[in-house]
């Protein structure tokens, strides 16, 4: 089976298969105490996508710098509790390092095609940054962090934030938060090249790139590029840590070195790790030396 093919296959299939044994209540994960606020709507409607849960340490009393948690799932499956069940000692050390952590629905793009998922991200965050407050939340220092499709949408976020891209946002929203670090593990970077085959699985609309864009990416090479974070990186991007797996086979690891060379190109702050032998996703990528320098990059531009 090619590549591409695979990129159906696991980003939809394995991927969901696994996500759905995690997708239970999470908060045995979380170290004793932890408090929770679930399902708040942050969008101001009924819509079930539209929630995001936030987790803080014991006993918080002052603000505290915000990792924004984009599950995976191909951009049409999985929820907020997704990809938490594998990066089990990612979360805790989330909790017990002092960071406030914030996991956040979108809507699929079985229900609406793209900008509507990086609109959620950003509405979403829009709704932490004004409720900063409430919630014991440092609102001047926020990173993102996202898995697969939710690795894309972290890329984007934090690349398209000093962009001003109209349609990536509400048009009922204004928004005043500013990215300070993007932790990227598996995320497609550049959609064109990531859909650049001959595989006719790939080409129609059934696959998750079209389904994302709402149609073949070969065919409309221009709504491909504008859901590509490639395309948005500049100078004035914040810093980033790429993870992705040696042998991933629905998301090339050529997608995450071409986003650190376009980062390098462009003199951001950013570190790419090749998890050796490593597939898609899974606790592979929660080995302490991944960890080490995920707290690393956090200590140092998150404060």
């Amino acid at each position: 089976m090619k590549t591409p093919t695979l990129l159906l296959a696991v980003l939809f299939a394995g991927f969901v298969q696994y996500a759905v044994a995690q997708s239970s209540p999470v908060q045995k994960i979380f170290p004793k105490g932890t408090i929770t606020h679930a399902n708040i709507a942050y969008a101001n409607d009924t819509l079930p996508r539209h929630l995001l849960d936030i987790y803080l340490p014991p006993n918080t009393t002052k603000p505290l710098p915000l990792v924004v948690w984009i599950h995976g799932g191909a951009w049409l499956s999985n929820d907020k509790y997704a990809d938490i069940g594998y990066m089990t000692n990612t979360v805790k050390g989330f909790i017990d390092s002092g960071y406030a952590l914030a996991s956040i629905d979108y809507r699929y793009s079985t229900q609406a095609a793209f900008p509507a998922q990086i609109q959620d991200c950003n509405r979403a965050i829009e709704y932490l940054y004004q409720h900063a407050s409430e919630y014991h939340i440092d609102q001047n220092n926020i990173a993102v962090i996202g898995f697969s499709a939710g690795g894309h949408l972290a890329s984007l976020l934090a690349l398209s934030n000093n962009n001003q891209v109209k349609d990536f946002y509400p048009a009922d929203t204004d928004v005043h938060f500013k990215i300070k670090l993007a932790l990227d593990f598996y995320g497609p970077s550049d959609l064109i090249v990531l859909s650049g085959s001959p595989d006719p699985a790939v080409n129609n609309l059934d696959n998750p790139i079209a389904v994302l864009i709402g149609a073949s990416p070969v065919e409309r090479p221009d709504l491909a590029k504008r859901a590509s974070p490639v395309t948005y990186v500049d100078k004035g991007d914040p810093p980033f840590l790429i993870v992705q797996g040696e042998n991933d086979k629905s998301v090339p690891n050529t997608q995450s070195k071409m986003l650190h060379s376009w980062l390098d190109l462009n003199g951001v702050t950013n570190k790419l790790i090749i998890v050796p032998n490593a597939p898609h996703y899974g606790e592979m990528f929660d080995a302490e030396y991944i960890r080490k320098d995920l707290f690393g990059f956090l200590a140092k531009y998150l404060r």
